[in-house]
C-alpha cells in the first residue's frame, strides 16, 4: 500500500512570506488522516512546522505517521526551509517515540507550574522595578541573547535583528511601563545582580503568566539570583491574581532546566526538530 499527500485545498500565502498548506494523508488514495505544514511566523521562510499530524483511529499503528512526516519534509525542502520542527504534549508517548525514530531532536521544553502561597526572598535580597534611565542596557542584552539564539536556529543574522527589534517593540511598547508585564531587578545587599522580565498573561492564548527573560549578572552566577528571580516572577503572577506560571527553556541548558524542576515546574510540552538536508 501506499501512502501518500493529497492537498486539502490551495495555499495559504503571507505577505511576510510565510506559506502553510493543509493535506490529507492517503493510503491508496483512501483518506486516513490529515496533516498541516507551514513555515514558522517567527522565524521565517528558513524553518518549516508540522503543525498538526492526525492518524485515523483504524488505521493508527501502521506506520502511516511515519510515512507522512517523511512526506512532510519533502514538501517543506521544496519551499526552501532549512530545519523543520513540531511541538508535541508531553502526555503523547506515540507521538515522542515517533519523533525520535524520525531523527528529531529536542530543541526546547515548555514548563508549567501551579502557584502557591507567594514565596519569601532569601535574606538580603529585594526587587525593584526596572527604571526608564536603565531600560536601554537592559534592551540592548535582550536583543543580544534573542539574536544568538535566532541565528543558532539558521535564521540570517540581518533577519534576526530585524525580528528582534519587531518583537521588543509589539511586545513592550512602553518599555518598562507597558501594562500587563513586569520588568524587575534584583539587588542582593544593595548590589544589582540580575533581571526579570514576566508577563502576566502568556502569549498564544495560554492560561497563566510566562516568563519571557531570567537574566544574572556575571560575577553573580551560581549563587542562587536565578531562583530567587523566578521567585519574585511567582509573586508578581500571584499578586496580579495569576496561579500558574509557564517558560521556555532549551535543551542545551541543562542548569536552568534543572532550576526548574527543583522549583516544581513540569513538561508541559516539548519541541523538536532537524535539518532538512
Amino acid at each position: 500500500m501506499t501512502t501518500t499527500l493529497r492537498p486539502d485545498g490551495p495555499e495559504e500565502r503571507h505577505d511576510d512570506g510565510g506559506r502553510a498548506r493543509t493535506y490529507d494523508v492517503c493510503v491508496n488514495s483512501r483518506p486516513v488522516g490529515r496533516i498541516r505544514l507551514s513555515t514558522d511566523p517567527r522565524l521565517g521562510p528558513v524553518m518549516g512546522l508540522i503543525e498538526t499530524l492526525e492518524i485515523d483511529g483504524p488505521d493508527r499503528r501502521r506506520g502511516r505517521g511515519t510515512v507522512a512526516a517523511l512526506a512532510a519534509e519533502e514538501v517543506l525542502r521544496g519551499w526552501g526551509c532549512r530545519q523543520i520542527a513540531l511541538t508535541v504534549p508531553a502526555d503523547a508517548p506515540v507521538a515522542l517515540r515517533l519523533a525520535a525514530a524520525l531523527g528529531y531532536t529536542e530543541r526546547s521544553r515548555r514548563m508549567l507550574k501551579r502557584l502557591g502561597a507567594p514565596p519569601e526572598l532569601p535574606e538580603g535580597s529585594r526587587d525593584r522595578a526596572l527604571g526608564e534611565e536603565e531600560y536601554p542596557a537592559w534592551l540592548e542584552g535582550a536583543h543580544t541573547e534573542f539574536v544568538r539564539m535566532r541565528v543558532a536556529l539558521g535564521v540570517p543574522r540581518e533577519t534576526a535583528e530585524r525580528q528582534s527589534a519587531d518583537e521588543h517593540r509589539t511586545m513592550l511598547p512602553r518599555g518598562p511601563g507597558t501594562p500587563g508585564h513586569r520588568l524587575r531587578v534584583l539587588a542582593h545587599h544593595g548590589t544589582d545582580v540580575g533581571s526579570l522580565w514576566v508577563a502576566l498573561r502568556a502569549p498564544e492564548q495560554r492560561p497563566g503568566g510566562y516568563v519571557f527573560d531570567v537574566r544574572v549578572a556575571p560575577g553573580h552566577r551560581g549563587r542562587g539570583h536565578g531562583r530567587t528571580l523566578m521567585l519574585v516572577a511567582e509573586r508578581e503572577c500571584l499578586a496580579a491574581g495569576q496561579p500558574l506560571l509557564g517558560l521556555r527553556v532549551y535543551a542545551d541548558n541543562a542548569p536552568a532546566r534543572g532550576l526548574y524542576e527543583s522549583l516544581g515546574y513540569t513538561v508541559e510540552e516539548y519541541v523538536f526538530g532537524k535539518p532538512l538536508l
